[in-house]
């Protein structure tokens, strides 16, 4: 049959036939250019990577100036997760790039510094540059950010790298702290280069890491991990191993621990936000849009209650008779914190960015640092900002240029001890990862208690809105603690993890390798340096 031409294909093929112009060629001169640099600036060799890599794979004449490991959940954002991976995948190299959908980050991060080890071992300089220099970026919401960072924080690499977060959520609070926006991001080649240079412009942060501790009594039905009928967020794991010394050590309780970067809350905010996610789980159709998710999450404020709650909230489950509060203003002393009878939630701040980027804590004023010793919120301080609201009409206060929540202290710790009373559950949420809590309907306590554990390196834009207080230009810098590095040492088993990841360990046979290879070096460096005394002696 022949081939059958219209009119436009025609007009095609004369354009392609035709020979290509200046513009063209300087069109196309620029993208190999910006391609090149990419594969300067960001690319892995697939055999860093990749263990059993064909040794013919491509390799580059210089280590890259800013490698980087891209982690995506491809379900955020509705579409753009997809979207953004295919466009970094495009553009680095595919194993650099991973689906949290397809694979965990810490079965990615335990093979590749594995095979780094190797490489290190069999005298691979370039393999020991890439460690040094990588950098990770996750692109997702607060709770898939949470997920890399305790994962991170719980393999204890030698050189842990600092992570960069792309804002696929809802809320965005904790790219937003660092400079990265909270608005969806373009996931075009143009935008996605443009984010790669921030990141390899940008500056490491250190930011608090806080261990959350929970105890209660197991339902009756259900397994340990997770607890059913109780949907615990992910950055929570079953544990077992809790010190033979702890009064609650007792047949019959579980124990959960994880971590938070951002903040822990419990209450009528935290009751929103588990309405909009249990909306979501089954309708997700209808959320695949970043300013629909956030005018159905109003919507439901209004539904919930919270901006009627004097009318419909019962004084039973305000904080104060919810639980018991105490807080750790100095090590190893706890006292009790008083709440106000009117406060329905309450949070606990490490970021000043919550609910899309308000600042509850604000700024303390002279008199208020003066009586009350308040600072203004640091993200590498080693203190929450715990922070009470009444409702959603108070915490409208804090789109005025100085509004802030009623602030209640700031603490090196919190614990909240509930009993049986009115209530029989309550809502709490760490990261924007929200639960519903049962309460005891007995004589039991359920124990939720935070403190902190460490810190995580981020990465950040020069005029982010998190401030470390080690900052030459802030005025508390003087003050500033240094972070006992030996901290690890002086908390009991249950305190040491997030129980994100099992922690990395070397082979004993890489080990052994490593040595091996390493005396040549080392006694080269040794005789490198005796020769440079002798030249400078004469």
């Amino acid at each position: 049959m022949r081939n059958q031409y219209f009119p436009q294909d025609t007009c095609l093929l004369k354009f392609l036939s035709r020979p290509l112009n200046r513009l063209q060629l300087e069109l196309m001169a620029d993208s190999e250019s910006e391609h090149n640099n990419i594969h300067r600036d960001f690319y892995i060799p697939t055999y860093i990577l990749a263990p059993n890599a064909s040794s013919n794979s491509l390799r580059l004449p210089d280590v890259p100036t800013c490698p980087v490991l891209v982690f995506v959940n491809s379900k955020s954002g509705g579409q753009l997760g997809g979207e953004l991976l295919r466009t970094f995948r495009h553009l680095l190299n595919k194993y650099q790039v991973f689906d949290l959908g397809d694979e965990a980050p810490d079965s990615v991060l335990r093979r590749l510094y594995l095979n780094i080890e190797r490489l290190k071992g069999n005298g691979d300089h370039f393999a020991a540059e890439i460690e040094e220099r990588m950098r990770i970026i996750v692109a997702g919401g607060d709770g898939t950010a949470g997920w890399l960072l305790g994962v991170v924080s719980d393999l204890k690499l030698s050189q842990p790298p600092p992570i960069a977060t792309v804002p696929l959520g809802t809320g965005n609070n904790l790219p937003f702290a660092f400079g990265w926006g909270k608005k969806n991001p373009g996931t075009d080649l143009n935008s996605v280069i443009s984010f790669l240079k921030q990141v390899m412009n940008a500056k490491e942060m250190k930011m608090d890491s806080w261990h959350i501790l929970m105890r209660m009594r197991a339902p009756k039905v259900g397994s340990c991990d997770p607890v059913a009928p109780l949907e615990l967020p992910h950055s929570l794991h079953a544990f077992h191993r809790v010190s033979l010394s702890d009064e609650l050590n007792v047949e019959g309780f579980h124990t959960f621990r994880g971590g938070f970067w951002n903040y822990f809350s419990m209450g009528m905010d935290a009751q929103v936000s588990y309405a909009f996610h249990s909306e979501r789980k089954m309708n997700p159709d209808k959320f695949k849009n970043q300013l629909v998710n956030q005018s159905s999450y109003l919507k439901l404020g209004c539904t919930q209650g919270w901006f009627f709650a004097p009318l419909v909230h019962p004084s039973s489950k305000n904080i104060a008779q919810l639980t018991k509060v105490k807080i750790m203003k100095k090590q190893g002393e706890w006292q009790d914190l008083h709440i106000p009878p009117s406060v329905r939630s309450i949070v606990c701040l490490n970021l000043p960015s919550f609910s899309g980027g308000l600042n509850p804590w604000g700024t303390p004023n002279s008199n208020k640092r003066r009586y009350r010793d308040l600072t203004p919120p640091f993200v590498d301080d080693g203190l929450l900002e715990v922070v009470g609201f009444r409702d959603a009409w108070h915490g409208l206060v804090l789109l005025a240029p100085k509004g802030h929540g009623t602030r209640l202290a700031q603490a090196h710790g919190i614990r909240f001890e509930f009993q049986k009373g009115a209530a029989d559950h309550t809502f709490m949420r760490i990261d924007g990862e929200p639960w519903k809590q049962p309460l005891p309907d007995n004589d039991d306590t359920v124990v939720v208690e935070i403190s902190h554990l460490g810190q995580v390196k981020m990465l950040a834009t020069h005029d982010c809105r998190a401030k470390s207080i080690h900052d030459p230009t802030s005025q508390f810098s003087h003050d500033a603690d240094e972070v006992d590095s030996d901290e690890e040492n002086s908390v009991t088993e249950e305190r040491r993890k997030f129980g994100a990841a099992d922690t990395f360990k070397i082979p004993d046979e890489v080990k052994r390798q490593n040595r091996s290879h390493g005396r040549k070096p080392r006694l080269w460096a040794l005789l490198r340096n005796l020769l440079a005394f002798r030249l400078e002696r004469h």
